[in-house]
């Protein structure tokens, strides 16, 4: 068996793409009808679909699951995240964590955790 995508649930699919392919270079394979693959294997999907087909309202921000990404240059990545134009929600700003090892928590446009560390 082979994981082949990672679905978020964003209420601005455009807004998502924009911001997915400035801050991390992720670029659209497919798009129809409020569901956007990505490259990396992201998958965005419009909030009102994914509510009607699950039968259940989405909960931003619950914290329940991150995507993590790598980055060789971090430093370039936490100034790119300071110039973005929209202001980023940071969780946790950018540190060192007990493993030596420099990370930053922040949200997406619709409250989904983001970490990203730099590539050791």
């Amino acid at each position: 068996m082979k994981l082949k995508n990672v679905l978020i649930v964003v209420s601005n699919v455009e807004k998502s793409i924009v911001f997915y392919r400035d801050l991390f270079g992720l670029q659209v394979v497919f798009k129809s009808d409020g569901n956007v693959i990505m490259t990396e294997g992201l998958v965005l999907q419009d909030r009102q679909i994914w509510e009607q087909t699950i039968q259940k309202d989405v909960v931003p921000g619950n914290h329940a699951t991150e995507l993590y990404f790598e980055e060789v240059d971090w430093e370039r990545f936490v100034d790119k995240l300071e110039a973005y134009g929209d202001a980023i929600r940071y969780l946790n700003e950018p540190a060192v964590n007990s493993f030596g090892r420099k990370i930053v928590r922040f949200y997406d446009p619709d409250g989904n955790l983001i970490e990203v560390g730099e590539t050791v």
